[in-house]
């Protein structure tokens, strides 16, 4: 069984680039299944079935990731020759809701940045650090992990893009607005020389952990519930902000990195969401009601 395992994750590794905590998180998952049927690589849909009790106390959306992996799994072997037929089908087939994604609202925004710059006015390299890495965050959409892990080589001379490596390993350019690459400049003024990270920390490159810690205590001192606030609610906002501002969705896909359209697609149930409460606020008959 395991080697039927390792030869899926290989593939996915070598053909579709999957990361290593995806390809960890698979392994989890066709391994669990595998010690509740005994045999994975040879059951059949009555025993796919049976998985819908084994899965029972878990969240829709745990057993929704859970039986995508082997679906996946049970393709690669038909398509391996490994097996002539596809039980997968039998698979329970949960009915999942994406939750629409916390955003900041732009008087919120505004907030974060007047007080950030406020703080970096005289030029304290951890002042001007945070404001540098607000910047990237809600004016690139950069991930949390793509931030901090920038090499100083990632940074543009001339052109306004960044070079990003985001999940498996795929290469995209984010621009860099004007805003940013002010702050940029200020920051590289400052900085750590001799380190080959854009934000370097200890020999190494800031961590995700502190960049959470370091955007909860701005929001705080900013008049914003630290609970709010998050590099991937940035991230949020930035694609949120934009889509309102009419950009196309497949130049968001392309700025945010998402392989799939359908990923993108969740900011349009953000916006819709948006417009509908303006309804129900702002229109005439709303009006009428509140008077009644």
């Amino acid at each position: 069984m395991s080697e039927a395992i390792d030869a899926f994750l290989a593939m996915l590794a070598a053909e579709r680039g999957a990361a290593a905590n995806t390809m960890a998180a698979y392994r989890r998952d066709l391994e669990a299944a595998d010690e509740l049927l005994g045999d994975l690589a040879g059951a059949d849909r009555a025993a796919l079935a049976g998985l819908g009790n084994a899965w029972s106390t878990l969240a829709p959306a745990s057993v929704a990731r859970k039986a995508s992996a082997l679906r996946q799994f049970y393709g690669f072997l038909v398509d391996e020759g490994l097996r002539k037929d596809d039980p997968s089908p039998a698979l329970p087939r949960p009915a999942t809701r994406r939750p629409l994604p916390k955003i900041l609202s732009h008087a919120e925004i505004e907030a974060l940045f007047s007080r950030a710059e406020r703080e970096a006015e005289g030029e304290n390299p951890p002042a001007v650090r945070l404001l540098t890495l607000l910047e990237l965050l809600y004016g690139s959409g950069l991930r949390a992990t793509e931030l901090v892990s920038l090499p100083l080589a990632a940074v543009p001379r001339d052109a306004p893009f960044l070079t990003v490596v985001g999940k498996g390993g795929q290469q995209r350019m984010v621009p860099v607005s004007g805003r940013a690459k002010q702050a940029l400049g200020r920051w590289l003024a400052v900085r750590e020389a001799n380190t080959k990270f854009l934000f370097p920390s200890r020999g190494n490159h800031l961590s995700r952990i502190r960049l959470y810690q370091l955007l909860k205590g701005l929001a705080g001192r900013a008049g914003i519930d630290p609970a709010k606030v998050s590099p991937h609610v940035l991230r949020h906002a930035f694609a949120t902000h934009l889509l309102e501002g009419g950009a196309d969705l497949r130049v968001l896909q392309t700025l945010l990195g998402h392989a799939d359209i359908a990923t993108t697609q969740i900011y349009t149930h953000v916006d819709a969401a948006r417009l509908v409460a303006l309804v129900n606020e702002r229109h005439p008959l709303a009006e009428r009601r509140r008077g009644g």
